[in-house]
């Protein structure tokens, strides 16, 4: 798939971009741009890249990135079939420093740079104050002008007093030159249709035309994990969905996600979640019954 260095212009007369999308599907690739990206998942569910992170994005998942942090949103194969049941709404909001003039110089600028610093992991923003900004969003692309600016910067103002949010990638990953991305996307959309199967280096090396040798050096190079951490990582997060989502036995989920040894999956599985997926899904069940 080509790469994309995305750049979404702002209107006329603006400073930066806001828009509602609708559409079958997120098509756009593992990619990066220079601005900031607040992005709101109306209606949509998939799998989800940022930076060296992998995780399932939903409805009304919003989330925080900085400046070229590389990214993707991955339906599943459904979306990809002409379904008209299945659509990716969103709501994009795309600006820079420049975007807001001279005001970081400003003295009451100072908890706006923390919040920038931190959007370079990517920030999952969640509770309350999520449901706030939601709204915010829908108010500003109904006004436009200094008004939309204003109503961006009430958004920043509330995000940078926080701490209703999730970091989301290790530190320091940013985006690579054309050719990385390219292969990088191999890997991932690779990664993402067999992560169920037993996996080879030598297959993803050959992808990208390496020997396992550079191909190992050079992944953990552009995101500080190892390939079998990041599938692994994509494994566990599949099966704490399934989990949730469906009565299949731990065994099936664990096997169907890629562990041959439910010993195995169940050590893992408790390291990353920090309790057993007996203990996960009997969790997530009373919240949902409301009795959590």
């Amino acid at each position: 798939m080509t790469p994309v260095l995305e750049h979404l212009p702002p209107e006329g007369g603006e400073s930066f971009f806001a828009q509602a999308f609708d559409l079958p599907y997120f098509g756009t690739p593992w990619h990066y741009h220079p601005e900031f990206e607040l992005v709101l998942v109306v209606k949509s569910h998939g799998k989800r890249f940022i930076g060296n992170s992998v995780s399932d994005f939903h409805d009304e998942h919003l989330t925080f990135l900085g400046p070229n942090l590389p990214h993707l949103y991955k339906n599943p194969s459904n979306y990809y079939e002409n379904n008209p049941a299945y659509r990716a709404q969103s709501i994009v909001i795309h600006f820079s420093e420049q975007s807001l003039g001279g005001l970081l110089q400003l003295p009451q600028a100072k908890h706006l740079h923390h919040l920038f610093g931190l959007s370079a992991q990517g920030m999952d923003i969640t509770g309350a104050t999520k449901k706030d900004i939601i709204l915010k969003m829908y108010c500003l692309l109904e006004v436009k002008g200094m008004e939309r600016l204003i109503r961006l910067l009430d958004i920043l103002h509330q995000l940078s007093a926080t701490s209703d949010y999730v970091l989301l990638s290790d530190p320091g990953i940013i985006g690579q030159n054309s050719s990385d991305t390219e292969r990088l996307d191999k890997v991932f959309q690779y990664t993402f249709r067999n992560y169920e199967k037993d996996i080879r280096l030598e297959e993803v090396a050959a992808l990208v035309h390496m020997t396992r040798t550079s191909f190992c050096r050079w992944f953990h190079e552009r995101t500080k994990k190892t390939f079998f951490t990041f599938l692994n990582n994509m494994r566990l997060n599949q099966a704490g969905k399934l989990l949730i989502e469906t009565d299949r036995s731990i065994a099936d989920i664990a096997y169907n996600c890629g562990f041959n040894n439910l010993s195995n999956f169940n050590r893992q599985f408790r390291s990353k979640f920090l309790q057993s997926p007996k203990t996960h899904r009997q969790a997530y069940s009373k919240i949902i019954n409301g009795k959590g």
